[in-house]
């Protein structure tokens, strides 16, 4: 959710909050029945959850339309404080019980404090921390739109009553929401769930359960390919590759703080003859023993150590999505040990190998990054103001040293440190977390992480955390959507499809076939027209199309179509085999 408190004059936020309050007093008008959840701004979006209501899309414009005629009374937001037991005695007349669920938890968190309540003219009251539009004549009526009906679960847990929910987009002129209404309608042809399945990348299954994806060969070549990529750039900036193991004792994440301060995004416990274990949730505890595992010197640092660790994170039935939400992940992580005088340097370093991929490798521009700050939520943080003040001024430092512009998220910080994460935005303008640079202080003096100086004293190292192409499942969920399917050909599961065009160019379409074996090539010699192969091929995103007819034979050439050129002409097969390896080597 975003926050509402630092917003310009007149900023969208405060406009699609409005619109949630609209939508629920329209809702009510129309359905008095309706139970009410809550009604926050996302990204470009807001929507409000119900209970007692079962409407479907083709209900929209009914509400839509109730929206506008509310809107054009030209009715006032205003907020008001009241004591929690108030605002109790009024849900409770209503008969609300989400909201009187709300009003207790308020006041276990702060017996004293009083609860914000905005009227909406009098069409329309409802618990709010407030963040409105002034009047209701403000709103860009001609800039929203409801737009679907789906299910949520209260407070996006299973274990909770499943509420409708009623999405809406907001924008300050109608050009840019058709803009974001082509952009959702490009979403639908490029979602990574759909070219999932046509291009058989990876699957789910009920007895494996919810957000535990399954990887088809396709989608493995395009993890190896990856990862194999990244284990080469890693090696040549200076990491070491190392292995841990799935689970461990509880004893090791206490230690490292994820118990208590993560237990809740961690699966049950494990009871085991010799001890309680878990599924581990982050990589981090098991690298720190490697580095125990030796006496550290000066000299020996920085050490740099990478695994690509699969982790295993609790996330709500309600939350997950495809690659993109998972409860099993595999994650190009790495774990930098250095002093006190080098960590801004390799934070520094570890920002530049962001960039490396994003726009060398994966042609990504269009990103930016937020430094994730602790909130005044002590509970969820390590207490050690100096330590954190230490902490955010390196990662400061290195931020402003990199050049890349960037922007502060309060409450968004790693419970041991500052973080920089990296957003990215996909071609249909959603954005992403891609990944993640972090700064431990904290580590060392948990694990006594040490190494000697030149005079022979222990010193408290310094923990970088960087995953720079964050996990396997998101990543790649990212790249289907950017590339459409249309991989770049060193990733493509696929690479060349080599094409007969009748049964009597099988043979020589076989050696052409053996001759580029070194690629990912298919030899599609079925009995089906020349016209049918293409187009298959087109559809499946194939980079290269081979076809093999009688004059290609006689030369000894294959006539080439390059997926988005169209007909390349002919080729000798050592011309079109350097074509490819040039290509490959190029990573384009």
């Amino acid at each position: 959710m975003q926050n509402l408190d630092e917003m310009r004059p007149f900023d969208i936020l405060r406009a699609r909050h409005s619109f949630a309050h609209l939508l629920a007093a329209s809702v009510q008008k129309l359905y008095p029945k309706v139970t009410l959840g809550i009604g926050p701004v996302i990204e470009n979006w807001f929507y409000y959850d119900f209970g007692n209501l079962k409407i479907t899309d083709a209900d929209l414009s009914r509400i839509e339309k109730e929206m506008r005629e509310i809107a054009k009374q030209n009715l006032a937001f205003k907020k008001e404080l009241w004591t929690s037991q108030k605002a109790s005695t009024h849900f409770k007349k209503l008969k609300q019980p989400f909201k009187l669920e709300l009003i207790k938890e308020l006041k276990i968190k702060d017996k004293g404090s009083k609860v914000g309540m905005v009227y909406t003219g009098d069409a329309f009251l409802d618990l709010c921390r407030g963040g409105h539009v002034k009047n209701t004549k403000e709103l860009p009526l001609d800039g929203f739109k409801l737009l679907n009906v789906a299910g949520a679960y209260w407070k996006g847990s299973e274990k909770n009553p499943m509420l409708t929910r009623v999405y809406g987009a907001a924008f300050t002129t109608k050009k840019e929401l058709d803009t974001h209404l082509w952009q959702l309608e490009e979403a639908k042809k490029r979602d990574h769930r759909v070219w999932g399945e046509k291009l058989k990348l990876f699957t789910f299954a009920s007895e494996v359960g919810p957000g535990l994806p399954l990887w088809l060969p396709n989608g493995t070549i395009l993890r190896d390919e990856i990862e194999a990529y990244a284990k080469q750039i890693e090696k040549e900036w200076g990491y070491q590759r190392v292995t841990t193991p799935h689970i461990a004792k509880d004893t090791l994440y206490k230690t490292s703080g994820h118990l208590p301060y993560y237990k809740d995004s961690m699966f049950p416990a494990m009871e085991l003859d010799d001890g309680t274990y878990y599924l581990k949730a982050m990589n981090c505890p098991h690298t720190h023993l490697i580095y125990k595992a030796e006496q550290r010197s000066w000299r020996d640092l920085p050490l740099r150590f990478a695994e690509y660790g699969t982790v295993y994170r609790y996330e709500l039935s309600g939350t997950l999505a495809g690659l993109l939400r998972v409860r099993g992940m595999t994650q190009n992580d790495a774990h930098i040990y250095c002093t006190e005088e080098q960590v801004e340097e390799e934070f520094l370093k570890v920002m530049k190998l962001h960039e490396f991929w994003y726009t060398k490798v994966f042609g990504i521009k269009d990103f930016r990054m937020r430094l994730s700050l602790p909130s005044r939520d002590k509970a969820k943080y390590i207490t050690d103001p100096k330590g954190w003040k230490k902490a955010v001024g390196i990662v400061q430092s290195a931020m402003k040293r990199s050049g890349f512009p960037f922007e502060f998220a309060e409450g968004e910080a790693a419970f041991y440190g500052p973080k920089v994460d990296f957003q990215i935005k996909s071609v249909v303008g959603r954005e992403e977390s891609a990944s993640t640079n972090q700064l431990d202080f904290i580590a060392a003096k948990r694990f006594n992480l040490t190494y000697k100086d030149k005079d022979g004293k222990d010193k408290p190292v310094y923990v970088i955390h960087r995953a720079p192409l964050g996990s396997h499942e998101r990543f790649i969920a990212f790249l289907i959507e950017h590339y459409a399917g249309a991989f770049p050909l060193w990733l493509s599961p696929e690479q060349i499809w080599v094409l007969p065009i009748s049964d009597k160019l099988n043979a020589y379409a076989q050696s052409v076939h053996a001759k580029l074996s070194q690629f990912r090539v298919k030899l599609k010699d079925e009995n089906e027209t020349l016209g049918k192969k293409i187009r298959q091929g087109e559809m499946q995103k194939i980079p290269y199309l081979l076809i093999v007819g009688e004059k290609e034979e006689n030369a000894g050439t294959v006539s080439v179509r390059q997926r988005g050129k169209g007909d390349l002409g002919q080729l000798s097969v050592a011309d079109f085999l350097k074509k490819v390896q040039e290509e490959i080597a190029k990573k384009v």
